[in-house]
């Protein structure tokens, strides 16, 4: 196997030469031009006097920039530090400060909100000085922010090493095949765009990369694209399932779905309306691939199993259900934060904050996580089992529970509603999303306070970020929040009217 990512692509080049590589929105490349071009970007680099372990962001959209970036990165001998394209200046103010970013790689687009004293290098510059790099297995290639759904992003440091492993555990998993073509349609500075790059690089196939994700136009680009393999994840799979069924849904190629966090009680619905296996693959950007489910275990349908450790993982369970993990692939740790790298590296292993248990055949599932939590009274609410009977409502598209402080309880519910088209919000449609959860859960479990929004602002994973829900300079009982029992119901109706 080859030990670097430039190895890699050097690699794949030579055996693949002339084959498609990257259907992006703006071009098509073979592998061999991806090659050619990623030298003439990092020659460009080395002119403008980027050296090897410095950190260059990466922000643009999901075009061939952004690999052709990634690879002129790395082989100039520096450290990619994948930028979103949503961020504001605050948000990329933090990791170009946090990360000590020299440069940032970036379009006409965003080079105004990048002015922040970081010089920026525009696309079209390129230099014909030959790199000549040394890069090793063991090199950080990556300072790859965590979403920060909690708190402010990490960087975790990936090697060349990690990414290596993590594709070939997914090629391994998805039994890749000539005629395959993978399609992704999340942000390429999130991890999954990278990983699936690298995949298609060992398998000698092609990578197509949508603009965005979008529900209603995610299986005509399937069509469209010849896609055999896909990967989807957070709310994705809950907005394809509340898409109108159509005629055309199980016409497609489409042999395989990644997936993590398949909801149980649909996962046999998925598969049934689109003619296609659904797998899971936990892990995280901390751990990489930690469980994967093989295209073959139809047992697992429908019981939320989310797999068996791949080769060089160990995955066990301590004395409170936390799912702990060690081996390799692994982040070298957190970037300019030892003390939180030492928190989730305890006793040889990385704790990952996720709850599970271990079912008759082995498989680990998940029951949630010990952060996203609610504590009323004493109770712990997992904000994911309250989360997804919200979204069972047919008024409600997305939901976020998280925690209000209460003098008497510790803390409250409050849930933050996305409707569905054709629904206004309202005390009484509130109350009806809040009677169809008190039906399903522990009456604790139910949300004291119900606030609708227009949408949520999401993280490059698609989950919502809980953190920008809860400004400090609101109190969250008040409208327009609507309290859910007698009491505080009927006086936030009154403030709400």
């Amino acid at each position: 196997m080859p030990e670097t990512i430039p190895d890699l692509l050097r690699q794949a080049a030579r055996t693949y030469g002339a084959r498609e590589f990257l259907r992006c929105p703006d071009a098509t490349l073979t592998f061999a031009e991806a090659d050619e071009q990623s030298d003439l970007l990092a020659r460009g680099l080395v002119a403008w006097g980027v050296r090897p372990g410095d950190r260059v962001a990466i922000m643009l959209d999901n075009t061939s920039g952004w690999p052709l970036s990634w690879f002129g990165v790395l082989k100039a001998g520096a450290v990619a530090v994948p930028v979103n394209v949503r961020y504001q200046a605050a948000d990329l103010a933090h990791v170009l400060r946090d990360s000590g970013a020299t440069r940032i790689i970036t379009h006409l687009d965003h080079a105004g909100l990048a002015d922040c004293g970081t010089p920026g290098f525009l696309m079209d510059e390129q230099s014909r000085l030959t790199p000549d790099v040394p890069t090793e297995h063991h090199d950080v290639a990556n300072f790859q922010y965590t979403s920060g759904t909690t708190g402010f992003p990490k960087a975790c440091m990936l090697t060349h090493d990690y990414w290596l492993r993590t594709a070939q555990i997914i090629a391994d998993q998805v039994n890749l095949r000539d005629d395959d073509v993978l399609l992704m349609v999340q942000a390429y500075s999130y991890l999954d765009p990278q990983w699936a790059t690298l995949v298609c690089l060992i398998g000698g196939i092609p990578l197509v990369l949508l603009p965005r994700f979008s529900a209603s136009g995610f299986w005509p680009s399937v069509r469209e694209h010849g896609a055999t393999l896909t990967y989807v994840l957070g709310s994705m799979p809950l907005l394809l399932h509340k898409q109108p069924p159509h005629p055309h849904d199980r016409d497609h190629r489409m042999r395989l779905v990644i997936c993590s966090g398949i909801q149980p009680d649909l996962h046999r619905t998925f598969e049934e309306r689109w003619g296609a296996p659904w797998r899971e693959l936990y892990g995280s950007t901390e751990s990489g691939p930690d469980l994967v489910v093989p295209e073959d275990a139809a047992e697992t349908v429908g019981t939320g199993a989310m797999g068996l450790p791949p080769p060089g993982k160990e995955v066990k369970l301590d004395e409170t259900g936390e799912i702990l993990v060690r081996g390799v692939p692994m982040m070298r740790g957190y970037w300019n934060h030892p003390e939180a790298t030492a928190q989730v590296f305890r006793d040889g292993w990385y704790h990952t904050g996720d709850l599970g248990f271990r079912d008759d055949r082995g498989y680990l599932h998940h029951t949630g996580r010990i952060k996203d939590m609610v504590r009323r009274g004493g109770e712990n609410i997992s904000c994911a089992e309250v989360e997804r009977v919200l979204t069972q409502h047919p008024a409600v598209l997305q939901a976020a529970l998280v925690p209000i402080p209460d003098e008497l309880s510790g803390e409250l519910p409050k849930a933050f509603l996305q409707l569905r088209p054709g629904h206004e919000p309202g005390v009484d449609l509130a109350m009806s999303v809040v009677e169809h959860a008190r039906q399903r859960l522990a009456r604790f479990k139910v949300p004291a306070y119900v606030e609708f929004v227009e949408t949520f602002s999401l993280t490059p994973s698609a989950r919502i970020e809980k953190r920008h829900l809860l400004t400090p300079e609101r109190d969250q009982r008040a409208a327009p929040a609507i309290a859910t029992d007698t009491p505080r119901r009927e006086t936030a109706a009154k403030e709400h009217s």
